[in-house]
């Protein structure tokens, strides 16, 4: 099962929009709107400034953005982002059944690990991939690598995540995927993209789950297997 950070596991799609908006004064920019932001929400950081902002081509500029952007954001970061309800829950209980967890997020390898290291979870996930150590979404480049380190299958894994990238990360992938309507994108855009799932809590996840393995033990109980 492979999971999205931010708008996924965590609720800090806000401050990411506001640091973006607060990037943009410090830079002396017109701000997006918060939709528009929220729509490049899954990619790296550099593709989501160059999305959102293509007039910026001075490279002083843009790396006077990118620092802007980070700066704003660790300081929301003060108090970290909190999980979004039943995540904790859910995650232990896939540990649990025996699922193999990983993340493949926007966020750069910095970020992560730090968010990771504040809640103690560092050894949490069997592995991370992140947007500054490979291809941004949606790429399915970090897709492959976590099945190549895994060795698992692409037809026995599971992406789940917020935003139009990473269903379509997933889909390029030739990956299953499950869709959150709380995070970034509202399910309305993102059944578009033909999930498997989609959701408006964490905690249907686990139950579609536990009731696809229910249905396959059914299954080869009736044929004998």
């Amino acid at each position: 099962m492979i999971f999205d950070w931010d708008g996924t596991l965590v609720d800090s799609i806000g401050r990411i929009v506001t640091a973006m908006h607060g990037a943009a004064d410090s830079c002396g920019v017109a701000r997006c709107t918060d939709e528009q932001v929220k729509a490049i929400i899954g990619l790296g950081l550099p593709e989501a400034i160059a999305t959102l902002y293509p007039q910026l081509d001075d490279l002083q500029l843009i790396e006077r953005f990118r620092q802007c952007y980070s700066d704003c954001y660790l300081q929301l970061e003060a108090q970290p982002s909190p999980l979004f309800a039943g995540v904790a829950e859910a995650l232990d209980g896939f540990r649990a059944d025996g699922y193999r967890l990983a993340v493949a997020t926007g966020k750069t390898r910095h970020g992560l690990q730090r968010v990771l290291a504040g809640r103690g979870w560092l050894d949490y996930f069997d592995v991370t991939r992140c947007a500054d150590e490979t291809a941004s979404k949606p790429d399915p480049l970090m897709l492959h690598e976590i099945l190549a380190h895994c060795r698992v299958p692409v037809h026995q894994a599971l992406m789940v995540g917020d935003s139009s990238f990473d269903l379509l990360m997933a889909r390029h992938a030739g990956m299953d995927s499950v869709a959150v309507g709380y995070g970034a994108q509202p399910l309305v855009a993102l059944r578009e993209h033909g999930p498997r799932l989609a959701i408006n809590e964490f905690s249907q996840l686990r139950a579609w789950l536990a009731g696809r393995v229910e249905e396959q033990r059914v299954e080869v109980g009736a044929y004998g297997g």
